[in-house]
Protein backbone atom coordinates (compact mmCIF):
# COMPACT_ATOMS: atom_id res chain seq x y z
CA UNK A 1 0.00 0.00 0.00
CA UNK A 2 1.41 3.38 -0.95
CA UNK A 3 2.05 6.16 1.48
CA UNK A 4 -0.66 8.29 -0.17
CA UNK A 5 -3.19 5.52 0.32
CA UNK A 6 -2.40 5.21 4.02
CA UNK A 7 -2.83 8.93 4.71
CA UNK A 8 -5.99 9.80 6.58
CA UNK A 9 -8.40 12.26 4.93
CA UNK A 10 -7.98 15.89 5.96
CA UNK A 11 -10.09 16.90 8.95
CA UNK A 12 -13.27 18.93 8.31
CA UNK A 13 -12.59 22.59 7.93
CA UNK A 14 -8.89 22.14 7.14
CA UNK A 15 -9.26 24.09 3.88
CA UNK A 16 -10.71 27.06 5.76
CA UNK A 17 -8.02 26.69 8.40
CA UNK A 18 -5.31 26.96 5.75
CA UNK A 19 -7.00 29.53 3.52
CA UNK A 20 -7.64 32.04 6.31
CA UNK A 21 -4.77 31.10 8.69
CA UNK A 22 -7.24 30.60 11.53
CA UNK A 23 -4.75 28.84 13.80
CA UNK A 24 -2.03 31.43 13.26
CA UNK A 25 -4.44 34.18 14.24
CA UNK A 26 -5.79 32.34 17.27
CA UNK A 27 -9.37 31.88 16.12
CA UNK A 28 -11.77 29.13 15.03
CA UNK A 29 -14.45 28.66 12.38
CA UNK A 30 -17.24 28.95 14.95
CA UNK A 31 -15.75 32.14 16.37
CA UNK A 32 -15.47 33.65 12.89
CA UNK A 33 -19.10 32.81 12.11
CA UNK A 34 -20.31 34.45 15.32
CA UNK A 35 -18.13 37.49 14.61
CA UNK A 36 -19.50 37.77 11.06
CA UNK A 37 -23.08 37.63 12.32
CA UNK A 38 -22.25 40.28 14.92
CA UNK A 39 -20.78 42.62 12.29
CA UNK A 40 -23.81 42.14 10.04
CA UNK A 41 -26.40 42.95 12.69
CA UNK A 42 -24.39 46.03 13.69
CA UNK A 43 -24.24 47.23 10.07
CA UNK A 44 -27.64 46.06 8.84
CA UNK A 45 -29.31 49.41 9.48
CA UNK A 46 -27.75 50.59 6.19
CA UNK A 47 -30.20 48.35 4.28
CA UNK A 48 -32.97 50.71 5.37
CA UNK A 49 -31.13 54.01 5.83
CA UNK A 50 -29.24 54.10 2.52
CA UNK A 51 -32.35 53.67 0.30
CA UNK A 52 -34.11 56.31 2.40
CA UNK A 53 -31.35 58.86 1.78
CA UNK A 54 -30.75 58.08 -1.90
CA UNK A 55 -34.49 57.86 -2.48
CA UNK A 56 -34.67 61.58 -1.69
CA UNK A 57 -32.43 62.09 -4.73
CA UNK A 58 -35.11 60.59 -6.93
CA UNK A 59 -33.62 57.12 -7.10
CA UNK A 60 -36.05 54.14 -6.97
CA UNK A 61 -35.97 53.02 -3.34
CA UNK A 62 -36.53 49.31 -3.97
CA UNK A 63 -33.72 49.24 -6.52
CA UNK A 64 -31.34 51.09 -4.17
CA UNK A 65 -32.18 48.65 -1.36
CA UNK A 66 -31.30 45.77 -3.67
CA UNK A 67 -28.10 47.51 -4.77
CA UNK A 68 -27.19 48.15 -1.13
CA UNK A 69 -27.39 44.46 -0.23
CA UNK A 70 -25.63 43.28 -3.38
CA UNK A 71 -22.79 45.81 -3.14
CA UNK A 72 -22.25 45.11 0.57
CA UNK A 73 -22.24 41.35 -0.03
CA UNK A 74 -19.76 41.63 -2.90
CA UNK A 75 -17.51 44.05 -1.00
CA UNK A 76 -17.38 41.95 2.17
CA UNK A 77 -16.57 38.74 0.27
CA UNK A 78 -13.93 40.57 -1.76
CA UNK A 79 -12.32 41.94 1.40
CA UNK A 80 -12.32 38.49 2.98
CA UNK A 81 -10.78 36.73 -0.01
CA UNK A 82 -8.34 39.43 -1.15
CA UNK A 83 -7.09 40.84 2.16
CA UNK A 84 -8.12 38.19 4.73
CA UNK A 85 -9.28 40.97 7.03
CA UNK A 86 -12.37 41.00 9.31
CA UNK A 87 -13.72 44.17 7.72
CA UNK A 88 -17.33 44.69 6.70
CA UNK A 89 -18.10 47.10 3.86
CA UNK A 90 -21.28 48.78 2.65
CA UNK A 91 -22.40 52.11 1.17
CA UNK A 92 -20.93 54.75 3.47
CA UNK A 93 -22.83 57.15 5.69
CA UNK A 94 -21.97 60.77 4.99
CA UNK A 95 -21.09 60.25 1.35
CA UNK A 96 -24.61 58.98 0.63
CA UNK A 97 -25.94 62.21 2.16
CA UNK A 98 -23.46 64.26 0.10
CA UNK A 99 -24.54 62.34 -3.00
CA UNK A 100 -28.24 62.98 -2.39
CA UNK A 101 -28.45 66.44 -0.84
CA UNK A 102 -25.44 68.27 -2.31
CA UNK A 103 -24.68 66.68 -5.66
CA UNK A 104 -28.19 65.80 -6.84
CA UNK A 105 -30.44 68.28 -5.04
CA UNK A 106 -28.22 71.35 -4.64
CA UNK A 107 -26.09 71.03 -7.79
CA UNK A 108 -28.95 69.56 -9.86
CA UNK A 109 -26.78 66.73 -11.16
CA UNK A 110 -28.84 63.73 -12.34
CA UNK A 111 -28.31 60.73 -10.09
CA UNK A 112 -27.08 58.71 -13.05
CA UNK A 113 -24.26 61.20 -13.59
CA UNK A 114 -23.51 61.20 -9.86
CA UNK A 115 -23.12 57.40 -10.01
CA UNK A 116 -20.66 57.95 -12.85
CA UNK A 117 -18.66 60.27 -10.58
CA UNK A 118 -18.61 57.56 -7.88
CA UNK A 119 -17.24 55.06 -10.42
CA UNK A 120 -14.51 57.48 -11.55
CA UNK A 121 -13.53 58.14 -7.92
CA UNK A 122 -13.18 54.39 -7.43
CA UNK A 123 -10.92 54.13 -10.47
CA UNK A 124 -8.84 57.05 -9.16
CA UNK A 125 -8.60 55.39 -5.74
CA UNK A 126 -7.38 52.21 -7.41
CA UNK A 127 -4.72 54.05 -9.43
CA UNK A 128 -3.55 56.11 -6.44
CA UNK A 129 -3.15 52.95 -4.41
CA UNK A 130 -1.21 51.21 -7.19
CA UNK A 131 1.07 54.22 -7.66
CA UNK A 132 1.73 54.75 -3.95
CA UNK A 133 0.42 58.33 -4.12
CA UNK A 134 -2.09 57.56 -1.39
CA UNK A 135 0.67 57.73 1.22
CA UNK A 136 1.70 61.16 -0.04
CA UNK A 137 -1.83 62.55 0.20
CA UNK A 138 -2.34 61.14 3.69
CA UNK A 139 0.95 62.66 4.83
CA UNK A 140 0.03 66.07 3.39
CA UNK A 141 -3.12 66.52 5.49
CA UNK A 142 -2.54 67.10 9.21
CA UNK A 143 -4.21 64.81 11.72
CA UNK A 144 -6.31 67.58 13.30
CA UNK A 145 -7.98 68.31 9.95
CA UNK A 146 -8.75 64.63 9.41
CA UNK A 147 -10.38 64.54 12.83
CA UNK A 148 -12.36 67.67 12.01
CA UNK A 149 -13.59 66.15 8.73
CA UNK A 150 -14.92 63.11 10.62
CA UNK A 151 -16.67 65.35 13.13
CA UNK A 152 -18.05 67.63 10.42
CA UNK A 153 -19.51 64.70 8.53
CA UNK A 154 -21.05 63.55 11.80
CA UNK A 155 -22.73 66.94 12.26
CA UNK A 156 -23.85 66.82 8.63
CA UNK A 157 -25.48 63.41 9.08
CA UNK A 158 -27.07 64.38 12.40
CA UNK A 159 -28.50 67.59 10.94
CA UNK A 160 -30.09 65.63 8.10
CA UNK A 161 -31.57 63.25 10.66
CA UNK A 162 -33.02 66.11 12.72
CA UNK A 163 -34.45 67.64 9.55
CA UNK A 164 -35.98 64.36 8.36
CA UNK A 165 -37.58 63.89 11.77
CA UNK A 166 -39.09 67.37 11.75
CA UNK A 167 -37.17 68.28 14.88
CA UNK A 168 -35.62 71.25 13.08
CA UNK A 169 -37.41 73.18 10.35
CA UNK A 170 -36.68 76.12 8.07
CA UNK A 171 -37.44 79.58 9.42
CA UNK A 172 -37.40 82.88 7.47
CA UNK A 173 -36.51 84.77 10.66
CA UNK A 174 -33.79 82.57 12.18
CA UNK A 175 -32.84 80.30 9.23
CA UNK A 176 -33.72 77.21 11.26
CA UNK A 177 -35.99 76.65 14.23
CA UNK A 178 -37.41 73.94 16.47
CA UNK A 179 -40.11 71.85 14.82
CA UNK A 180 -43.59 71.19 16.19
CA UNK A 181 -43.10 68.56 18.87
CA UNK A 182 -46.86 67.91 18.95
CA UNK A 183 -46.60 66.24 15.55
CA UNK A 184 -46.23 62.49 15.24
CA UNK A 185 -42.93 62.32 13.38
CA UNK A 186 -40.79 64.34 15.86
CA UNK A 187 -42.25 62.43 18.83
CA UNK A 188 -41.64 59.09 17.15
CA UNK A 189 -38.06 60.07 16.26
CA UNK A 190 -37.31 61.04 19.86
CA UNK A 191 -38.71 57.73 21.07
CA UNK A 192 -36.58 55.91 18.49
CA UNK A 193 -33.46 57.78 19.55
CA UNK A 194 -34.10 56.87 23.20
CA UNK A 195 -34.50 53.20 22.25
CA UNK A 196 -31.27 53.15 20.23
CA UNK A 197 -29.23 54.94 22.88
CA UNK A 198 -30.66 52.74 25.64
CA UNK A 199 -29.82 49.55 23.76
CA UNK A 200 -26.33 50.85 22.96
CA UNK A 201 -25.72 51.62 26.63
CA UNK A 202 -26.38 48.00 27.62
CA UNK A 203 -24.13 46.69 24.86
CA UNK A 204 -26.67 45.44 22.31
CA UNK A 205 -24.75 45.06 19.04
CA UNK A 206 -27.72 45.59 16.74
CA UNK A 207 -29.03 48.60 18.68
CA UNK A 208 -29.59 50.75 15.58
CA UNK A 209 -31.31 48.02 13.58
CA UNK A 210 -33.55 47.02 16.48
CA UNK A 211 -34.35 50.68 17.14
CA UNK A 212 -35.44 51.21 13.52
CA UNK A 213 -37.67 48.10 13.57
CA UNK A 214 -39.28 48.92 16.92
CA UNK A 215 -39.82 52.58 16.01
CA UNK A 216 -41.38 51.62 12.69
CA UNK A 217 -43.78 49.20 14.37
CA UNK A 218 -44.67 51.79 17.03
CA UNK A 219 -45.41 54.33 14.33
CA UNK A 220 -47.66 51.94 12.42
CA UNK A 221 -49.53 50.65 15.49
CA UNK A 222 -50.05 54.10 17.05
CA UNK A 223 -50.99 55.72 13.76
CA UNK A 224 -48.25 58.36 14.14
CA UNK A 225 -46.93 57.30 10.74
CA UNK A 226 -49.01 55.61 8.07
CA UNK A 227 -48.36 52.07 6.95
CA UNK A 228 -47.91 52.74 3.25
CA UNK A 229 -45.62 50.19 1.62
CA UNK A 230 -45.01 50.93 -2.03
CA UNK A 231 -45.84 48.28 -4.56
CA UNK A 232 -42.69 46.49 -5.63
CA UNK A 233 -42.41 44.99 -9.09
CA UNK A 234 -39.64 42.74 -10.30
CA UNK A 235 -38.66 45.22 -12.98
CA UNK A 236 -38.14 47.93 -10.34
CA UNK A 237 -35.31 46.03 -8.66
CA UNK A 238 -32.89 46.45 -11.54
CA UNK A 239 -33.55 50.07 -12.44
CA UNK A 240 -30.24 51.27 -10.98
CA UNK A 241 -28.06 48.46 -12.33
CA UNK A 242 -25.66 49.89 -14.96
CA UNK A 243 -27.66 53.13 -14.90
CA UNK A 244 -24.54 55.23 -14.26
CA UNK A 245 -23.84 57.90 -16.86
CA UNK A 246 -20.08 57.89 -17.49
CA UNK A 247 -20.20 60.21 -20.53
CA UNK A 248 -22.01 62.79 -18.40
CA UNK A 249 -19.51 62.42 -15.56
CA UNK A 250 -16.62 62.77 -18.00
CA UNK A 251 -18.23 65.83 -19.61
CA UNK A 252 -18.39 64.13 -22.98
CA UNK A 253 -20.77 65.12 -25.73
CA UNK A 254 -21.81 68.29 -23.92
CA UNK A 255 -23.57 66.25 -21.25
CA UNK A 256 -21.32 67.21 -18.35
CA UNK A 257 -21.52 69.82 -15.62
CA UNK A 258 -18.07 71.38 -15.93
CA UNK A 259 -15.67 71.88 -13.04
CA UNK A 260 -18.43 71.09 -10.57
CA UNK A 261 -18.08 67.40 -11.35
CA UNK A 262 -14.33 67.52 -10.75
CA UNK A 263 -15.13 68.77 -7.26
CA UNK A 264 -17.69 65.99 -6.77
CA UNK A 265 -15.21 63.31 -7.83
CA UNK A 266 -12.55 64.83 -5.59
CA UNK A 267 -14.83 64.79 -2.53
CA UNK A 268 -15.90 61.20 -3.16
CA UNK A 269 -12.26 60.20 -3.49
CA UNK A 270 -10.90 62.34 -0.65
CA UNK A 271 -13.46 61.39 1.98
CA UNK A 272 -13.37 57.71 1.03
CA UNK A 273 -9.58 57.74 1.20
CA UNK A 274 -9.28 59.24 4.66
CA UNK A 275 -12.38 57.60 6.08
CA UNK A 276 -10.84 54.28 5.10
CA UNK A 277 -7.50 55.07 6.70
CA UNK A 278 -9.22 55.91 10.00
CA UNK A 279 -11.46 52.86 9.89
CA UNK A 280 -8.66 50.50 8.90
CA UNK A 281 -6.42 51.78 11.69
CA UNK A 282 -9.17 51.34 14.29
CA UNK A 283 -10.29 47.87 13.21
CA UNK A 284 -6.89 46.33 12.42
CA UNK A 285 -5.43 47.61 15.70
CA UNK A 286 -8.15 45.81 17.64
CA UNK A 287 -7.73 42.69 15.50
CA UNK A 288 -3.97 42.58 16.06
CA UNK A 289 -3.17 43.06 12.37
CA UNK A 290 -0.49 45.71 12.96
CA UNK A 291 3.10 45.00 11.93
CA UNK A 292 5.97 45.57 14.39
CA UNK A 293 6.82 48.85 12.64
CA UNK A 294 3.28 50.12 13.21
CA UNK A 295 2.08 49.66 9.63
CA UNK A 296 -1.15 47.84 8.78
CA UNK A 297 -0.69 44.32 7.50
CA UNK A 298 -1.86 43.92 3.87
CA UNK A 299 -3.04 47.56 3.79
CA UNK A 300 -2.79 47.85 0.02
CA UNK A 301 -4.90 44.71 -0.44
CA UNK A 302 -7.57 46.25 1.78
CA UNK A 303 -7.52 49.46 -0.22
CA UNK A 304 -7.70 47.56 -3.50
CA UNK A 305 -10.76 45.71 -2.22
CA UNK A 306 -12.38 48.98 -1.18
CA UNK A 307 -11.72 50.66 -4.54
CA UNK A 308 -13.09 47.70 -6.50
CA UNK A 309 -16.14 47.63 -4.24
CA UNK A 310 -16.83 51.31 -4.91
CA UNK A 311 -16.66 50.74 -8.65
CA UNK A 312 -18.96 47.71 -8.42
CA UNK A 313 -21.36 49.57 -6.13
CA UNK A 314 -21.73 52.44 -8.58
CA UNK A 315 -22.55 49.96 -11.35
CA UNK A 316 -25.17 48.30 -9.14
CA UNK A 317 -26.66 51.67 -8.23
CA UNK A 318 -25.44 53.05 -4.93
CA UNK A 319 -23.08 55.71 -3.59
CA UNK A 320 -19.52 55.05 -2.39
CA UNK A 321 -18.91 51.67 -0.72
CA UNK A 322 -16.46 51.89 2.14
CA UNK A 323 -15.14 50.05 5.20
CA UNK A 324 -17.36 50.25 8.27
CA UNK A 325 -16.07 51.12 11.71
CA UNK A 326 -18.94 48.96 13.04
CA UNK A 327 -16.69 46.06 12.03
CA UNK A 328 -15.06 46.53 15.42
CA UNK A 329 -18.10 44.79 16.91
CA UNK A 330 -17.16 41.64 15.00
CA UNK A 331 -13.56 41.98 16.09
CA UNK A 332 -14.69 42.33 19.71
CA UNK A 333 -16.64 39.08 19.20
CA UNK A 334 -13.40 37.34 18.21
CA UNK A 335 -13.18 37.91 14.44
CA UNK A 336 -9.59 37.91 13.21
CA UNK A 337 -9.71 36.82 9.55
CA UNK A 338 -11.49 37.37 6.27
CA UNK A 339 -13.91 34.58 7.13
CA UNK A 340 -15.67 37.09 9.38
CA UNK A 341 -16.14 39.45 6.42
CA UNK A 342 -17.39 36.64 4.17
CA UNK A 343 -20.02 35.56 6.70
CA UNK A 344 -21.13 39.19 6.98
CA UNK A 345 -21.40 39.38 3.19
CA UNK A 346 -23.44 36.19 2.96
CA UNK A 347 -25.87 37.65 5.50
CA UNK A 348 -26.44 40.64 3.23
CA UNK A 349 -27.37 38.17 0.48
CA UNK A 350 -29.80 36.40 2.82
CA UNK A 351 -31.38 39.79 3.61
CA UNK A 352 -31.78 40.60 -0.09
CA UNK A 353 -35.41 39.36 -0.50
CA UNK A 354 -36.55 41.68 2.30
CA UNK A 355 -34.56 44.74 1.19
CA UNK A 356 -37.10 46.17 -1.31
CA UNK A 357 -39.60 46.74 1.48
CA UNK A 358 -37.32 49.41 2.94
CA UNK A 359 -39.64 51.96 1.32
CA UNK A 360 -42.27 51.14 3.95
CA UNK A 361 -40.00 52.38 6.76
CA UNK A 362 -40.87 56.01 7.68
CA UNK A 363 -38.22 58.74 7.80
CA UNK A 364 -39.04 59.23 11.47
CA UNK A 365 -37.70 55.73 12.15
CA UNK A 366 -34.42 56.12 10.25
CA UNK A 367 -33.76 59.71 11.37
CA UNK A 368 -32.68 58.67 14.90
CA UNK A 369 -30.09 56.36 13.35
CA UNK A 370 -28.55 59.33 11.54
CA UNK A 371 -28.45 61.32 14.77
CA UNK A 372 -26.84 58.48 16.73
CA UNK A 373 -24.26 57.72 14.02
CA UNK A 374 -23.50 61.44 13.80
CA UNK A 375 -22.96 61.61 17.55
CA UNK A 376 -20.58 58.66 17.50
CA UNK A 377 -18.56 60.33 14.74
CA UNK A 378 -17.63 63.12 17.17
CA UNK A 379 -15.08 60.83 18.86
CA UNK A 380 -12.01 61.92 16.81
CA UNK A 381 -12.45 65.57 17.88
CA UNK A 382 -10.49 64.87 21.07
CA UNK A 383 -7.40 64.55 18.87
CA UNK A 384 -7.52 68.31 18.16
CA UNK A 385 -5.55 70.63 20.43
CA UNK A 386 -8.25 73.26 20.99
CA UNK A 387 -5.84 75.38 23.06
CA UNK A 388 -3.69 76.19 20.00
CA UNK A 389 -5.25 78.64 17.59
CA UNK A 390 -3.17 77.38 14.65
CA UNK A 391 -4.78 73.95 15.07
CA UNK A 392 -8.16 75.01 16.42
CA UNK A 393 -9.13 77.57 13.75
CA UNK A 394 -8.63 75.38 10.64
CA UNK A 395 -10.24 72.45 12.45
CA UNK A 396 -13.19 74.56 13.59
CA UNK A 397 -13.77 75.97 10.10
CA UNK A 398 -13.74 72.44 8.68
CA UNK A 399 -16.07 71.20 11.40
CA UNK A 400 -18.75 73.88 11.08
CA UNK A 401 -18.61 74.66 7.36
CA UNK A 402 -19.51 71.10 6.38
CA UNK A 403 -23.00 71.16 7.97
CA UNK A 404 -23.61 74.91 7.61
CA UNK A 405 -22.91 74.95 3.86
CA UNK A 406 -24.31 71.44 3.34
CA UNK A 407 -21.07 70.52 1.62
CA UNK A 408 -18.13 68.34 2.65
CA UNK A 409 -16.08 70.01 -0.09
CA UNK A 410 -16.56 73.47 1.41
CA UNK A 411 -15.49 72.29 4.84
CA UNK A 412 -12.36 70.66 3.43
CA UNK A 413 -11.59 73.77 1.39
CA UNK A 414 -11.82 76.19 4.32
CA UNK A 415 -9.80 73.94 6.61
CA UNK A 416 -6.97 73.23 4.17
CA UNK A 417 -6.72 76.85 3.02
CA UNK A 418 -6.70 78.15 6.61
CA UNK A 419 -4.02 75.64 7.60
CA UNK A 420 -1.85 76.58 4.62
CA UNK A 421 -2.19 80.33 5.31
CA UNK A 422 -1.28 79.87 8.97
CA UNK A 423 1.81 77.84 8.05
CA UNK A 424 2.85 80.58 5.63
CA UNK A 425 2.33 83.26 8.31
CA UNK A 426 4.44 81.28 10.76
CA UNK A 427 7.08 80.64 8.06
CA UNK A 428 6.88 76.90 8.70
CA UNK A 429 6.39 75.85 5.08
CA UNK A 430 8.89 73.21 3.97
CA UNK A 431 9.52 71.38 0.71
CA UNK A 432 7.45 68.53 2.07
CA UNK A 433 4.38 70.79 2.14
CA UNK A 434 4.20 71.22 -1.64
CA UNK A 435 1.15 68.98 -1.98
CA UNK A 436 -0.65 70.87 0.80
CA UNK A 437 -0.02 74.15 -1.05
CA UNK A 438 -1.23 72.61 -4.32
CA UNK A 439 -4.46 71.49 -2.66
CA UNK A 440 -4.96 74.93 -1.10
CA UNK A 441 -4.39 76.66 -4.48
CA UNK A 442 -6.88 74.31 -6.14
CA UNK A 443 -9.46 75.20 -3.51
CA UNK A 444 -8.84 78.93 -4.00
CA UNK A 445 -9.38 78.45 -7.74
CA UNK A 446 -12.54 76.53 -6.92
CA UNK A 447 -13.89 79.42 -4.81
CA UNK A 448 -13.05 81.86 -7.60
CA UNK A 449 -14.90 79.63 -10.05
CA UNK A 450 -17.95 79.52 -7.76
CA UNK A 451 -17.95 83.31 -7.41
CA UNK A 452 -17.75 83.79 -11.16
CA UNK A 453 -20.40 81.20 -11.95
Amino acid sequence: MTQAATQSPPPPGSFLQRRFALGARGTTINTEIVAGLTSFFTMAYIIVVNPGILGLAGMPVAAVATATCLSAALACVLMGLLANAPLGLAPGMGLNAYFSFTVVQAMHVPWQVALGCVFISGVAFLLLTAAGIRQMIVAAIPAHLLAAVAGGIGLFIAFIGLKNAGLVVASPATIIALGDLHQGAPLLALIGLAIMVGLSMVGVRAAILIGIVVTTLLGWVSGLTPFAPAAVHGADLGKTILALDLPGALHMGGKGFGLGLIEVIFVFLFVDLFDNIGTLCAVTKRAGLINPDGSIRDLNRMLYADALATMAGSMLGTSTVTSYVESTSGVEAGGRTGLTAIVCGLMFLIALPFAPWAAAVPLAATAPALVLVGALMMAPLHEIDWHRADDAVPAFLTLVMIPLTFSIANGLAFGICAHAVIKLMKREITRGDWLLLVLACLFVIRFAYIAAA
